[in-house]
């Protein structure tokens, strides 16, 4: 199995790889510990070229000062974290779609999933440098807008910029998961999430992150937030039997931190979504400002009410017009 993934067998022991690099052993330690690894006996041989390869490239940004030792282990981390779920998850796919469910496979059918793994991993790692390439430009994008000036917000920057922040929370999820057997449960989780994701990237929001019965996006304005918030309402109401959906959003300030979001503004969204009422969309008042005259989109004050944590907040219901847009 290894060798299908990483070709040619491990022939250095974690000292030697590091020495052959030029790295210390303490800072290779922490990479690949960053990276999610499990840390070796001293005498294990258990690194590749490849590992030496990646080193190798290491060291050349660290001579070149194109980066320091925080900023190495911090896209180290960055990069462990978000390629384990991913391989998690693609292996999970491939599992469900090559192995019937409960079964135990023989040898033969073993071969032919090995077969056909062999036969995908070119095509997946082309498509996986691709869509990073992809994200990355439009990451960047993003983040060099904030920095021009005249853009709206004028206090916004590529380190705290000014973003519309919405969670999406499926309401009783824990009753309803009781009711449900393992797989159903899966399905609903899966089903909220790959719907959210879809209205979320049709509007050119960002999905930030999922934790299973709620979502949590972003996006540059107001406008386009409350379009995500409609059309997840709409969306995900569709199956008439799964559990109502209820989304807070709030405009301002933000932390982007670890690919993660943090702050006031964040938290008024979580506050909000937990005090709407299920199938409403409720909004801060620097939303419902900016949004004051949008097409498509109408808003209804409600009674000021206490928040936990930020104090006393005025919250709007956010519905959609018949206005054109």
């Amino acid at each position: 199995m290894r060798r299908l993934f990483l070709g040619p067998p491990p022939v250095y022991t974690r000292r030697q790889v590091a020495e052959a690099a030029g790295i210390p052993q303490d800072l290779a330690a922490r990479i690949w510990r960053a990276l999610g690894f499990a840390t070796f006996a001293d005498d294990a041989v258990a690194f590749t070229d490849a590992d030496l390869e990646a080193l190798y490239r290491i060291r050349d940004l660290l001579d070149a000062e194109m980066l320091d030792e925080r900023s190495v282990i911090r896209m180290a981390r960055a990069l462990g974290r978000n390629t384990a779920r991913l391989a998690q998850w693609q292996a999970e796919i491939m599992v469900d779609a090559l192995i019937e469910p409960g079964a135990r496979p023989g040898e033969e059918r073993l071969r032919q999933v090995m077969d056909t793994v062999s036969r995908l991993l070119p095509d997946f790692e082309r498509t996986l440098v691709h869509v990073w390439r992809s994200q990355l430009a439009a990451t960047a994008s993003r983040l060099v807008s904030l920095a021009e000036p005249g853009e709206p917000g004028g206090d916004a920057s590529p380190t705290r910029p000014r973003l519309a922040v919405g969670f999406a929370d499926l309401v009783a999820f824990t009753r309803v998961s009781r009711e449900l057997d393992e797989l159903a449960l899966a399905d609903l989780v899966e089903g909220f999430e790959s719907r959210a994701s879809d209205v979320i990237a049709a509007h050119d929001g960002r999905l930030v992150k999922t934790l299973g019965d709620e979502v949590l996006f972003t996006a540059p304005g107001p406008r386009t937030a409350a379009l995500i918030a409609l059309d997840l309402l709409d969306e995900l109401k569709r199956d008439a039997e799964g559990p109502d959906v209820r989304v807070g959003v709030a405009y301002g300030p933000v932390l982007p931190a670890m690919g993660d979001v943090f702050g006031t503004t964040v938290n008024l969204a979580a506050r909000l979504t937990s005090i709407a009422r299920p199938g409403t969309i409720l909004a801060d008042s620097e939303m419902a400002a900016a949004l004051t005259g949008a097409a498509g989109v109408d808003l209804v004050k409600l009674r000021r009410r206490p928040a936990r944590g930020l104090g006393v907040v005025e919250p709007y219901v956010l519905r959609r017009s018949s206005r054109e847009s």
